[in-house]
Order: structure tokens, then C-alpha cells, then sequence
């Protein structure tokens, strides 16, 4: 079986550097992926794409990445459930990045 994903979009968010409680470095992105083909409509549509990096990838994203830059992430799909209230619990699809690669910064108007 195979799961591994490849993602090239730009960053929606400065990304902020947190700490678990047993001492690992992680952060969260979000990036804008625009889809290859155009709606009814006639209009590219973009996903946003939730990304989870850890502890090196982490640190050098915070370090040298920030919004409007243009990534590479390569990485795995995972699933989690989020408890949102006594009730109610959501599945969550995330990628968690094993690589990110700086591809460009955003153009300056």
C-alpha cells in the first residue's frame, strides 16, 4: 500500500512554531493549491490543504518560509478526530509533511 502526497502551492499564513508537551517542535500551514482544470463556470478553483510539520521541517518553515511563498510538500495523508464539544466529534484530513521545499517568494506588486 501506498500513501504519499505531493503538493505545490502558496503559504495562506506566516507559519508560528509551537511546543508539545513532551518538548516537540511543531507548526501548521495552509497552502492554497489551484486546481489544474477549470469549473463550469470557467474559473480555476484552489483547495486550501491543511499540512502538519514536525521538529526540523518545523523550525526551518518558521525560519525561512512566510505568506505568499511558493512550497514544495512532500508527505502522507492522516486522519484524526477532533472532540469539538461533549457531542459532537469531526474527522479531520491532514498531511503531515516529511519534506518542504522553498520554491519561490511571492512577487512584489
Amino acid at each position: 500500500m501506498l500513501n504519499q502526497t505531493i503538493l505545490v502551492g502558496r503559504l495562506v499564513r506566516d507559519p508560528e512554531l509551537y511546543e508539545t508537551e513532551n518538548g516537540n517542535k511543531i507548526t501548521n500551514i495552509t497552502l492554497a493549491v489551484p486546481r489544474s482544470y477549470k469549473n463550469v463556470d470557467g474559473e480555476y478553483e484552489t483547495d486550501f490543504v491543511n499540512c502538519v510539520l514536525w521538529r526540523g521541517v518545523a523550525e526551518n518553515a518558521v525560519e525561512y518560509c512566510k505568506k505568499g511563498d511558493l512550497l514544495g510538500v512532500k508527505g502522507h495523508l492522516q486522519t484524526r478526530t477532533v472532540q469539538l464539544d461533549e457531542e459532537t466529534k469531526r474527522q479531520v484530513m491532514e498531511v503531515i509533511a516529511e519534506k518542504v521545499t522553498y520554491l519561490s517568494s511571492k512577487k512584489n506588486d
